[in-house]
């Protein structure tokens, strides 16, 4: 069986982003660990006026009933204060990390080697493990603040693939704008498992 992929979900606005990442993941029968961070819980009362459960199970029921994916896949939930969970070790193998949205927040502290919770904790496993780590930072402009942490992390080999859409493909709802993002940040894993119409591609 593939290894599991890991998903954080951080505090930034735009949480359409993972959960369109975790309804393709999971159709396409992938193993997923998620672990959403303690902004990520506001954020998405701010967003969507609806509470994220803490418990683990309850919220694996809540992330599959946003991705309208009820059966497939194998999906993980870990809370944010667990450093204890098995994604916190470089023992627990997995293909590598993609934080989606990824705020400037989470940026600085991954860059910097902090590990406050357990979002920031498996990053930096990953790093340290010399896996695939990928982000999709969500922020407009930047500062140089976050341009100097955001080279940071790309010195290391951390993958960063803004949340800037493309429009070739001629996106009919916002949805279509947001899988582009998600195609390009799941395209570094080599997984293919969005539904794309990709530049100059020929038609099966």
């Amino acid at each position: 069986m593939d290894r599991p992929l890991t998903v954080g979900i951080s505090g930034a606005s735009g949480l359409i982003y993972a959960v369109r990442t975790l309804k393709y993941l999971l159709e396409a029968n992938f193993t997923v660990d998620v672990v959403a961070s303690k902004g990520a819980h506001m954020v998405w009362q701010a967003e969507n006026n609806i509470s994220m459960p803490p418990d683990p199970e309850q919220q694996a029921d809540f992330w599959r009933s946003q991705a309208k994916v009820p059966k497939k896949g194998i999906l993980r939930c870990h809370r944010w204060g667990d450093v204890g969970a098995g994604i916190a070790s470089g023992s627990y193998r997995t293909q590598g990390m993609l934080v989606i949205p990824c705020s400037m927040s989470t940026v600085s502290k991954i860059a910097n080697g902090l590990s406050s919770d357990l979002l920031e904790r498996a990053a930096d496993v990953s790093i340290k493990e010399g896996r695939k780590v990928v982000i999709v930072p969500r922020e407009t402009p930047f500062s140089l603040i976050h341009l100097r942490n955001l080279t940071a992390l790309a010195e290391v080999g951390v993958k960063v693939v803004p949340a800037i859409p493309a429009w070739y493909h001629h996106p009919q709802s916002i949805n279509d704008l947001v899988d582009f993002v998600v195609a390009r940040a799941l395209d570094q894993f080599e997984i293919d498992c969005v539904p794309l119409k990709r530049w100059k591609e020929e038609p099966a």
